[in-house]
């Protein structure tokens, strides 16, 4: 089996578990799968889940796509004009509850095979958790998990990928990041400090991190009470996260740029979210206090 089928097959799998967690943990909300080929080359498995107990909306896509690479990218990504290959599982999960948090992660891989038969690969990829409401408690937990996971493999991973988590998931005209951050990875190929092997040991570890850490938030925050006002919260940082999805993510102009599926790009949208001119909470209220923390820069661990 050559390389990339053995790592298109393994995030088959990372999919197919990372859903059965998920439907367990909800208890009531059930993955519908679409499965679908791109005209280019490829295809993927889009699985979403609507109105459970604990998740209102959510995806969970795998996708593997090849082909001619399109000189736009070929530019933008400066590779050689050539074939490509394109794999990875990409996740995010909107709950109903405005005291469990939004949660994002996408691992890939990316290869391309120039003209004269030179071949670019690499890895990438990110975890990062968006709370509605930030809790501390939560924020810690979350990176501590992400940094046994880094340290398994180089102990400047965590360190050098949660800056960069940091400067990748900002809203810059809002001068905010989306969260409290994660990790952030791209271009992991080998070099003389890993192989290649250890690159892909390293972001199979992460996608293995996804589904305790979620499952973990679900079954501690879904049961806590809240209000009117909470929602109403809840549908304005939603209107973030649109924002950001929409304006600065560079996954979802790479897909739209290589006619990739607009339903399962588009995925990771709220069903719900909603926008307030000039809204200024209250100071020293829970949502002025979550304001003040989604700043670069906050050493949760």
């Amino acid at each position: 089996m050559k390389k990339s089928e053995e790592i298109i097959h393994w995030f088959k799998g990372l999919q197919d578990r990372i859903c059965n967690a998920l439907e367990e943990a909800d208890g009531k909300g059930k993955f519908k799968e679409d499965n679908w080929e791109r005209d280019g080359g490829g295809g993927g498995r889009t699985r979403v889940i609507a109105e459970g107990k604990v998740i209102e909306k959510g995806g969970v896509n795998f996708s593997a796509v090849h082909g001619a690479m399109p000189q736009k990218i070929s530019q933008a990504l400066k590779v050689p004009v050539g074939q490509f290959l394109a794999t990875g599982v990409s996740i995010v999960l909107h709950p109903y509850n405005p005291m469990v948090p939004i949660i994002h992660m996408n691992v890939r891989y990316f290869e391309v095979t120039g003209e004269n038969g030179e071949q670019t690969h690499w890895f990438g990829g990110g975890i990062d958790l968006t709370p509605h409401y930030i809790v501390d408690e939560d924020a810690q937990y979350f990176h501590q998990q992400l940094k046994v996971a880094c340290d398994k493999h180089d102990a400047t991973y965590y360190p050098k990928f949660k800056t960069w988590a940091d400067d990748y998931f900002y809203l810059k005209h809002r001068q905010e990041t989306r969260g409290v951050g994660g990790i952030f990875f791209d271009r992991l190929s080998a070099d003389n400090d890993h192989t290649f092997d250890e690159r892909w040991a390293f972001v199979q570890a992460v996608g293995n991190t996804f589904a305790p850490v979620y499952t973990h938030f679900m079954q501690k925050n879904k049961g806590l009470p809240y209000t009117e006002e909470n929602k109403n919260w809840q549908m304005l940082r939603r209107g973030r996260y649109v924002e950001f999805n929409l304006v600065w993510d560079k996954g979802t102009k790479f897909g739209l740029d290589t006619n990739g599926r607009t339903e399962s790009i588009l995925m990771s949208l709220p069903p719900m979210a909603n926008w307030a001119y000039n809204h200024i909470p209250q100071p020293s209220s829970p949502e002025a206090i979550t304001l003040s923390k989604l700043k670069k820069g906050i050493d949760w661990v």
